[in-house]
């Protein structure tokens, strides 16, 4: 992409999950989610990135069977959760509905309760067909990582007007299309740090409390 100047380590290993949030098949939130995986994988070598789209391949809703892993988590969750413990980071993709994040999303924020996804940064990435977007970014950081132990980093990625914008991934189609582009590469590698940060974080043996699985 021009103009998109990397942070890269060629013999780094990185693995990031990025979770598109959306109901709709075929959505533009999976289409922006796709995007931060190719602007991803072309940072450096050694990267990985697992995508799991909702709507594509949807989670059922949380029930207490997810503790004791019955045949149905350990058919769709487990294939997840495993993807995950395996990632540095994270990317969630999400429209806006009603000034919420979408309940899929939320959904599988409840699952991560298991401790899969603790001590790992997170990039929020909101979408709007308009120009909203504020919103789930808000809730998200206020609701979702109470029991997941998630860590949001510092910056987010509003995707506004977003059938007009990331549409090639060449050629910007306007100016404010060339500056989301460039602000998804500052994003993108503020993950990539936090991501190797936090590494040493999660191997603490002080991070390995069990007692206080959950925030109060």
């Amino acid at each position: 992409m021009p103009g998109a100047k990397y942070l890269m380590t060629p013999q780094e290993t990185l693995k990031v999950s990025i979770i598109v949030g959306s109901h709709r098949p075929q959505s533009q939130s999976a289409k922006v989610g796709h995007f931060f995986r190719r602007l991803f994988l072309r940072g450096g070598m050694g990267r990985e990135a697992f995508l799991h789209d909702l709507a594509e391949t949807p989670l059922p809703f949380w029930d207490e069977g997810v503790w004791s892993g019955t045949e149905q988590w350990s058919r769709t969750w487990e294939p997840v959760s495993q993807e995950l413990a395996r990632s540095d980071g994270l990317v969630l993709v999400t429209p806006e509905w009603g000034g919420m994040a979408t309940p899929a999303l939320k959904n599988f924020l409840l699952l991560c309760s298991n401790g899969v996804v603790r001590h790992r940064p997170v990039l929020i990435v909101s979408v709007s067909a308009s120009r909203g977007g504020t919103y789930p970014i808000a809730e998200l950081r206020m609701a979702s990582g109470k029991n997941s132990h998630l860590c949001f980093i510092p910056e987010h990625i509003i995707v506004r007007q977003v059938t007009q914008v990331l549409n090639d991934d060449e050629a910007p189609a306007n100016d404010e299309d060339a500056y989301l582009r460039g602000r998804l590469v500052y994003a993108m590698n503020m993950l990539v740090e936090y991501s190797r940060a936090l590494r040493h974080v999660r191997t603490s043996p002080v991070m390995q409390e069990q007692r206080f699985r959950y925030g109060m």
